[in-house]
């Protein structure tokens, strides 16, 4: 092998490991929200979570992204190690996929029908029109669908590249003498376990495996143990993803490992016993050959190890032990989950509405501790408070990290509103803890509200308590008809709050209300219109990342919409009308 050839062979894989990587990104990314569905709805049994894994990996081109992505929902706490373990065997399977695709290179027939579907022939056509997608088209779902197929027809010319570079030393004698060392299978299995564990990825192993069996000097009895090798070096990636989490992600790794190395081992050792005994592996194999053998063996382990996945998390429970003091922070947000976008961003949404529902149970909390004060009812608003508080630095950095990944233009959109969102969930929860705050001083000093102010606040509360309902749930929604209904009922508080400061200051003057009662009754109502002010900017946010309104609180009242406001704000306000005051 000259230098010439093996630049052409070293670009050929360069070439294919870019092309999958593109493929895959483009393909996850169109396939998106499909994904996210797919991940709520297939965990709960065995046989939908198997298939889970063979669709994801099959999308992504990569079980080691799928495992470790695995890793980082199970070191999130978003999936248990018993759901885990199907996802990892279907990955095995889905990574076949990836085989059969490049054994289209091998085709060689006269018959017009199989010319075409040779690579050679339509690779060509798909790079044109993938390239042409990309450069002229300002759609966002033709431009990923034009980035798969440029990514595909790469992938497909880095193959061709490294065929070409092997195929003539077919009859070169130190090429024949390297291919001998293969003849021992225990040889082959640890080459096809470092190759893999250099490159991080089984299918592109495969395809150089596929690509020296061109050359016809690989037997079917030489490519199984190098297979097999290949999918225990596969492993490599998920083990090096789990340094540093918790024991549940360090088990779904091992679980990778385990199910690999027992899956070959139970075809290694029927195989040398009756290697010699079969003809077919003195025989050489082909591209399709290879992905025959590549997919019969992984269908053959996950056939045999499926029913046994108790087993399989026993002995993973076994090989890393509980610590002795338990209380291991949960990671609540994995930076493994940023290898892919999609999984990642469904995680962030989730924390973000449970940071949502915390501001809101706070000041629902703490609004019942005015008329019945209770320690731990305080204490818990102010441990909420904690946790908002963590759960916006968190999501802070995890959002902008995940900002600058390749994402749609939707999830581009999510990405921006859970980082416009955060903020005013933390203020929210702020202003719980103030209203708790007030809520002890009224406790404590036995302060007394007349008749009328206890009904005026009653009925501010359930504005407010309405509120915070329509913002929280347009916010996770994203529902732009919702997220319209808050800002007249915002108006509507605004309103109601300077009626009440009016006849609090009217009670002032005739003697029913004292000063000591007028700065916690104020308390109250400044809080209250500032938690107001959070779920209008929540429910801003929703419409202009939608609509694309730059100030969408003067945009909710113009073009076309001063009706549906008016209609609002009018029936808000008859909803919450004042009682009259007694004299």
């Amino acid at each position: 092998m000259d230098i010439f050839t093996l630049l052409t062979l070293i670009g050929g894989v360069a070439l294919f490991l870019f092309g999958m990587h593109q493929m895959g990104d483009c393909l996850e990314k169109a396939a998106g929200p499909r994904l996210e569905s797919l991940l709520e709805k297939m965990t709960r049994d065995k046989g939908r979570a198997l298939l889970l894994g063979i669709i994801v990996t099959a999308i992504m081109q990569s079980s080691s992204t799928t495992t470790v992505m695995v890793v980082g929902f199970v070191n999130s706490g978003v999936m248990r190690l018993s759901q885990a373990i199907p996802i990892i065997m279907g990955a095995n399977v889905g990574t076949t996929v990836t085989s059969w695709i490049l054994s289209l290179s091998g085709i060689d027939s006269s018959a017009l029908w199989l010319q075409l579907l040779k690579p050679s022939s339509f690779t060509p056509v798909l790079a044109a029109v993938g390239v042409a997608m990309l450069t002229f088209s300002r759609v966002e779902k033709r431009r990923t669908l034009g980035g798969a197929l440029a990514g595909f027809s790469i992938l497909m010319f880095g193959m061709d590249m490294m065929t070409g570079a092997v195929k003539p030393l077919a009859s070169d004698p130190s090429f024949q003498s390297f291919f001998l060392l293969f003849e021992n299978p225990w040889l082959g299995m640890l080459t096809g376990a470092v190759l893999t564990g250099i490159i991080q990825s089984s299918a592109a192993s495969i395809g150089i495996l596929q690509a020296l069996a061109a050359t016809g000097g690989i037997t079917y009895g030489m490519a199984l143990p190098i297979i097999m090798g290949q999918n225990i070096g596969t492993c490599v990636t998920a083990l090096i993803s789990c340094v540093g989490a918790n024991r549940a992600a360090k088990r779904t790794a091992m679980v990778h490992l385990y199910f690999n190395i027992i899956g070959s081992l139970l075809c290694m050792i029927p195989f040398v016993l009756v290697r010699d005994m079969v003809p077919i592996f003195a025989q050489s194999t082909t591209l399709l050959g290879i992905a025959v053998i590549h997919t019969l063996f992984n269908l053959l382990t996950t056939a045999v190890l499926l029913p046994f996945t108790g087993a399989l998390e026993k002995l993973v429970n076994l090989t890393v032990r509980e610590a002795k003091h338990k209380g291991e922070d949960q990671v609540l947000l994995d930076e493994r989950l940023l290898a892919t976008p999609t999984f990642a961003l469904a995680r962030c949404r989730a924390l973000t509405a449970r940071m949502a529902e915390m501001a809101k149970h706070s000041v629902t909390e703490a609004l019942g501790l005015v008329d019945h004060f209770d320690e731990g009812i305080a204490r818990r608003i102010d441990q909420a408070e904690d946790d908002v508080d963590r759960y916006e630095d968190m999501l802070g950095t995890f959002a902008v990290k995940l900002n600058n990944m390749s994402l749609s233009e939707s999830e581009g959109r999510d990405v921006s509103r859970i980082l416009h969102g955060i903020g005013d969930f933390e203020r929210i929860s702020d202003h719980a803890v103030n209203l708790t705050e007030t809520a002890r001083e009224i406790a404590e000093k036995q302060v007394k509200f007349t008749e009328d102010a206890e009904k005026e606040l009653k009925v501010l509360f359930l504005a407010v308590g309405e509120i915070l309902d329509m913002a929280v749930d347009a916010y996770n929604r994203g529902d732009v008809a919702l997220a319209r209904k808050v800002e007249p009922l915002e108006e509507v508080i605004d309103d109601l709050i300077d009626e009440l400061k009016l006849r609090h200051i009217h009670r002032l003057r005739e003697g029913r209300c004292t000063v000591e009662t007028g700065f916690v009754f104020g308390d109250l109502l400044t809080n209250l219109e500032r938690v107001a002010d959070h779920c209008s900017n929540l429910a801003v946010c929703v419409i202009e990342l939608s609509e694309g309104a730059y100030n969408a609180h003067e945009y909710i009242r113009e073009a076309g919409h001063e009706r549906a406001f008016a209609d609002g704000f009018a029936q808000m306000r008859e909803k919450y009308r004042l009682p009259q005051e007694a004299h």
